[in-house]
């Protein structure tokens, strides 16, 4: 029995070989497919920070990223796997939030109110063509003036691999692991293209938050389960408990 990956390449991998060293036999079916969006840069902008909520919104624009200025700018990042992402992209002064963009947020604010960012500060903000949240609105509230560079946007495929069509038929897969809404609504669209929307929404769906658990249980899924916190080792105990019981 297999789990399934829906996540983008290459998040797909990295989440299938930690699958793998967990013992579990691994399915994928990136159902979003990632693309950068062309990059403008103000020259005369000058911001006190960036924050990245993905990151994809660092690859979509790691190749202009040599040298350039922004590089000597503290970066907020949402998680661990963004700031990874940063780093090897050469910002030096990176913080991590360990959450979502909720934490990110109180994660900024928390350093305006110490004094480490001031108030009136404009932040550049990275991020992709659709959004789940307006952090930017959230931290204007703060005093903050944010700049939003949208330098990827991430497209549905409309299909799943053939494999894992086949793979539903002959039952052979026991859970789904979703990342984030628009990657969910956008399994269920391929699932129902496919015809086998039934048998997906059959099996365990493990999301990584209510926000996303929400998306397939109005879809009709019955064996939903949440990870405590929205990371990926939350999402994995997740999914071992459910498989257990």
């Amino acid at each position: 029995m297999a789990v399934l990956v829906t996540r983008p390449h290459p998040d797909d991998a990295t989440t299938a070989a930690s699958l793998r060293g967990r013992g579990y036999e691994v399915l994928q079916a990136p159902v979003l497919r990632f693309e950068p969006v062309a990059f403008h840069d103000d020259m005369d902008a000058r911001y006190s920070a960036v924050i990245v909520t993905s990151a994809s919104a660092v690859r979509g624009i790691d190749h202009h990223l040599k040298g350039h200025r922004l590089l000597e700018l503290p970066l907020f990042a949402v998680g661990e796997r963004t700031a990874d992402a940063a780093r090897r992209a050469g910002f030096t002064h990176v913080i991590s939030a360990n959450g979502d963009a909720a934490g990110l947020r109180d994660l900024v604010r928390a350093r305006v109110k110490a004094k480490e960012l001031k108030k009136a500060s404009t932040l550049l903000y990275l991020a992709g063509a659709d959004l789940a949240r307006d952090l930017a609105g959230e931290l204007g509230e703060s005093g903050l003036r944010v700049v939003t560079w949208t330098t990827y946007r991430m497209v549905p495929v409309g299909s799943l691999p053939r494999e894992v069509c086949d793979a539903f038929a002959a039952n052979r897969i026991e859970a789904v692991l979703h990342y984030s809404r628009r990657s969910a609504r956008a399994f269920l669209d391929a699932a129902r293209a496919d015809g086998v929307e039934i048998s997906a929404l059959s099996i365990v769906q493990c999301c990584i938050s209510a926000a996303v658990a929400s998306v397939v249980r109005e879809a009709g899924a019955t064996q939903v389960v949440v990870a405590a916190t929205p990371d990926e080792d939350a999402l994995f105990e997740a999914l071992e408990r459910a498989l257990r019981a």
